[in-house]
């Protein structure tokens, strides 16, 4: 297990989907391990913006969910232990603020979140975790 020294883990959209729906790329014991150990601690979070990009993708069709989304969103929270994390003025002027990052503005307000609330960010996004290694901020990534 990698070194564990982030107050909190932050779920990127696409891990917070797998973790929900026990996608096989989560079954790997080292991931499951760290979300547990985080979700021990009622330290599991997911970003606001990650509830708008599931929205996004559930509109433009490239998400099916197995039940209306407002249902789906709801029961994950409460099944899991996960924390929504709010989008505070902090965050959303330091995601636009943000250097050497694309312009993905959900991808923006989740290394910010990360960034604001001392969390460790799993992701298996390439432009988040090369951003993550360049700016010294903890990332699990997830191959």
């Amino acid at each position: 297990m990698p070194k564990v020294n982030s107050k909190y883990l932050l779920l990127d959209t696409h891990v917070w989907v797998w973790l929900i729906n026990a996608d096989d790329r989560l079954n790997r014991n080292k991931y499951l391990k760290i979300i547990e150990h985080y979700s021990t601690q009622g330290a599991v979070r997911v970003s606001a913006v990650s509830i708008w990009e599931l929205g996004m993708l559930v509109a433009k069709e490239r998400l099916i969910l197995s039940k209306n989304i407002h249902q789906w969103v709801q029961e994950s929270l409460d099944s899991k232990g996960i924390s929504l994390e709010s989008l505070s003025i902090d965050i959303l002027l330091e995601s636009a603020s943000m250097e050497g990052v694309h312009g993905d503005p959900a991808d923006r307000m989740i290394l910010a979140t990360a960034l604001n609330i001392n969390a460790m960010i799993m992701t298996a996004d390439k432009e988040i975790i090369t951003y993550c290694r360049h700016h010294n901020l903890n990332v699990m990534p997830i191959r």
